[in-house]
Formats: structure tokens, C-alpha cells, sequence
């Protein structure tokens, strides 16, 4: 059996029951059902080659009123298949990543520049690219996060409009669409090279101060 609610809440819902109130429902966010209405239309989407041999369209998945937004460059074979992103091993490193900065993968937001898997796993091509940007660039402005944090090289890249190393962007503040914006490792690189672990940490206490400033 679960918790019994808060004294108040308990007799609120007494209250609401004894005037005819015995089911209540929660109305999801303004922002929940614009992103699903931006979702369906991505479904749709045949703007450049990827959809060709694509078998899901990944949109993102996460909290609409997310604080956090973590963007990737696009979706790999897994992805693919499942339709959501960061699945996998790299998936399962990114939640341990969140829940070292006290969050849980429902509460943040998470998406990738492109929807559809580049084949494979090549780096999105320019042309690609501008097929998605309004669907993130909608994406972003609907959820209003807090921080948006790039993942990878290929993400900063293309958010922060640079050719900059992933070195030289990490370390420091950028804006993307007025949000602060931080860049660091995709997971997928850290389950390659091990020693980017640390600077991915300390990355990430950096995202955390800020989301709790």
C-alpha cells in the first residue's frame, strides 16, 4: 500500500469527494502538448535523405518544463530502433552522470540536433542539419531550460555556430537561444576513453551549481 497523503491534502480531498469531486485529473502543461503537436509533425518529416532508411523518427523524451536540456548530435542504431534518445550503453552512463548531479533522467529533457540516424553513425551533413533546426530550435524555446548542456563535439558544434574543438568550448559559459549553454563529452566517448571522465565530472558540478544558483 502507498503513503498516505499530507494531513491537509487528505482532508482537501475528503472535502472534494463529500461535494461530488471523487476522480481528479492532472492537465498536462501547455508546453507537454505543443512538444507532442511538434512530434507528430517531425513523424511526418521528409526534408533531407536521412528518412530513407530510417525506422524512428527521435524526437526526445523528458520533462517539458525540464530545467536541464542535454543535446546529442543524433541518433545511433539503437536509438533508431527504440525511437528514444540516449538508449544503451551510453544511455545507462548519461543516467548515472544525472543522478551524480541529483537529477533523474525524468526530470531533464533530452534531444539530439537531428532526428533521424545518419547512416553509419556518420556526423550529420550541413544539409541535415537545416532540415531539423526549427524542430530543436522549437524544441528549446518551448521548454525555456534553465541550462543547456551540448554532448559531444558534432552538438557544440552545431548549437554554438563554431568550428572550435570540443577543448577549447568546454570550461566556459556559451548562450544558445538566450539559455546558458555548457559543452562536454558524450557519453559514448567516455565509454571509449576513460580519462574524460573526470573533466565530464567536473563539467557537470559546474551545470549543477548553476541549476541550483
Amino acid at each position: 500500500m502507498g503513503e498516505k497523503p499530507p494531513e491537509p491534502l487528505r482532508e482537501l480531498l475528503t472535502y472534494l469527494d463529500g461535494v461530488g469531486y471523487s476522480e481528479l485529473y492532472l492537465k498536462p502543461p501547455r508546453e507537454a502538448g505543443e512538444l507532442e503537436a511538434l512530434a507528430a509533425e517531425a513523424a511526418k518529416c521528409r526534408a533531407c535523405k536521412l528518412c530513407e532508411k530510417r525506422h524512428s523518427v527521435v524526437f526526445g523524451t523528458g520533462n517539458p518544463r525540464a530545467g536541464l536540456m542535454l543535446i546529442g548530435e543524433a541518433p545511433g542504431a539503437e536509438e533508431d530502433r527504440q525511437g528514444l534518445p540516449f538508449v544503451g550503453p551510453a544511455g545507462e552512463l548519461l543516467n548515472k552522470i544525472l543522478e551524480a548531479i541529483d537529477l533523474k533522467r525524468a526530470e531533464v529533457y533530452i534531444a539530439n540536433t537531428v532526428k533521424c540516424r545518419p547512416p553509419g553513425n556518420r556526423d550529420p551533413e550541413p544539409d541535415e542539419v537545416e532540415a531539423c533546426r526549427a524542430f530543436l530550435e522549437q524544441q528549446i524555446d518551448l521548454i525555456r531550460p534553465r541550462v543547456i548542456v551540448a554532448l559531444g563535439r558534432v552538438a557544440a558544434q552545431l548549437l554554438l555556430g563554431t568550428d572550435e574543438s570540443l577543448g577549447r568550448l568546454r570550461g566556459r559559459w556559451h548562450e544558445v537561444r538566450g539559455i546558458p549553454a555548457r559543452a562536454t563529452y558524450h557519453p559514448a566517448a567516455l565509454l571509449r576513453n576513460q580519462s574524460w571522465k573526470r573533466p565530464t565530472w567536473e563539467d557537470m558540478q559546474v551545470v549543477r551549481d548553476r541549476l541550483r544558483g
